[in-house]
């Protein structure tokens, strides 16, 4: 095939396949409000609250006060009426209402909240996951949370295309106020981390996996984490959470990079990122040969080793660009990196969506992204007289959207 015909079948692969987002913070209807959707959640994220701050006269304290609503009417105002929608957050809006047959340049937001109003729940979460190309995604699964921990322990019902993963921010992060969310489940804690709480905490995890059966165990870390050390978080990470991933056969996933609360006046729009310690999970991927590790780290600076670990660690698996590396140019850069120095052994991107509808544009927005990229890589082979055919674009795309994780999880082919 020639150059022209070489990017319609690389575009043509990556917007025709079926992915699988493999981590979000999304929920069936049947969690409630644990599932979040609409034009108000949309705008009131916190990627549009602290673009909001750059251009209103509005302090957090006033922001704040409003209801929903009204924080929506003043960001809409704001970012997409007195100002053009140029950043990637407020440009996936436009690209969610464009989707969903609504106008992006009205005045207010009675077209769209009327619009969301007729909305069938069920019925919305199907279209919008078949709109966006996304099968199969995986959920992010709090015990600690007190909402969702009810929902599971009454056994609310979760459709097939929602899988789970065990979150484990509370155990690892604040160990000191979560062992008492433990021992009042029954199990035998305390902050001083003897033997026999350690084994206690396995009981736990072993419990709760029984209960969700997920797919992997996950946490977000800071970026000055570190191991291993005195900590508790090391400490946990070695006796029970390393352990218990080996016993039941299931990945463990780190999100690195966060820096919390830089500036805690704009809520969760406050959290910020640093540089992270890249040795620390060549330390962990040598320590645990026999264990799977999903890594994907948040500052840009932290991309090119990560490749490298991946390259020495064939336990290691990087994947998505998140928050906020969720940028074309960024994404574009990562993904590139990620190709010429481990092929296609990667996971490109996820959505982290907390928000149903932004599954919409950022998928749309990353398939387009990575297809420019992948183009590149196959265009260099041609040059050099390397044949490219379909099926080997079909294959390298299927391996990449949903392949991996598929066997990195253990989990077959779809039916």
């Amino acid at each position: 095939m020639d150059p022209s015909e070489l990017r319609r079948n690389v575009e043509e692969a990556v917007q025709r396949i079926a992915v699988i987002d493999i981590h979000t913070h999304l929920y069936p209807a049947s969690f409630g409000g644990l599932c979040r959707w609409g034009i108000d959640e949309l705008l009131t994220y916190h990627y549009l609250v602290a673009e909001l701050f750059r251009s209103a006269p509005v302090s957090p304290p006033q922001f704040w006060a409003l209801t929903r609503p009204q924080q929506a009417d003043l960001i809409w105002e704001t970012l997409f009426v007195r100002n053009t929608p140029l950043s990637e957050a407020t440009a996936g809006i436009v690209t969610v209402m464009k989707e969903l047959g609504l106008d992006p340049s009205q005045p207010d937001l009675k077209e769209a909240r009327l619009y969301f109003a007729s909305l069938n729940l069920d019925q919305h979460i199907e279209r919008v996951l078949d709109l966006a190309k996304v099968s199969e995604l995986v959920m992010t699964n709090d015990p600690f949370h007190p909402q969702e921990r009810n929902l599971w322990e009454k056994g609310t019902a979760c459709p097939e295309r929602f899988h789970r993963a065990l979150r484990l921010d509370p155990l690892l992060n604040d160990w000191g106020s979560t062992q008492a969310l433990i021992a009042a489940q029954g199990f035998e804690t305390g902050k001083q981390l003897s033997p026999q709480r350690l084994s206690e905490t396995r009981r736990f995890l072993d419990q709760w996996i029984a209960r969700l059966r997920p797919v992997y165990l996950a946490a977000s870390l800071p970026f000055d984490f570190t191991y291993p050390d005195d900590s508790p978080r090391s400490i946990l990470l070695r006796g029970v959470v390393f352990p218990t991933c080996l016993e039941h056969g299931l990945p463990f996933a780190m999100m690195i990079g966060v820096a919390r609360g830089t500036n805690p006046d704009l809520g969760e729009a406050g959290d910020s990122l640093g540089y992270a310690d890249t040795a620390s999970v060549e330390r962990i991927c040598w320590e645990n040969p026999g264990l799977r590790f999903l890594v994907t780290m948040l500052s840009r600076e932290n991309q090119h080793a990560l490749c490298v670990a991946a390259r020495k660690f064939s336990n290691l698996l990087p994947f998505g660009c998140w928050w906020f590396l969720n940028n074309p140019s960024i994404v574009a850069e990562v993904t590139a990196e990620r190709l010429e120095l481990l092929g296609a052994s990667f996971i490109p991107q996820h959505s982290d969506a907390r928000i149903l509808e932004q599954l919409l544009y950022k998928w749309a927005h990353s398939r387009r992204t990575i297809a420019r990229v992948l183009f590149d890589s196959y265009l260099r082979l041609f040059e050099q007289g390397y044949r490219v055919t379909r099926q080997q674009i079909d294959r390298d795309v299927a391996r990449m959207f949903s392949g991996n994780f598929r066997s990195w999880v253990g989990r077959p082919e779809s039916s």
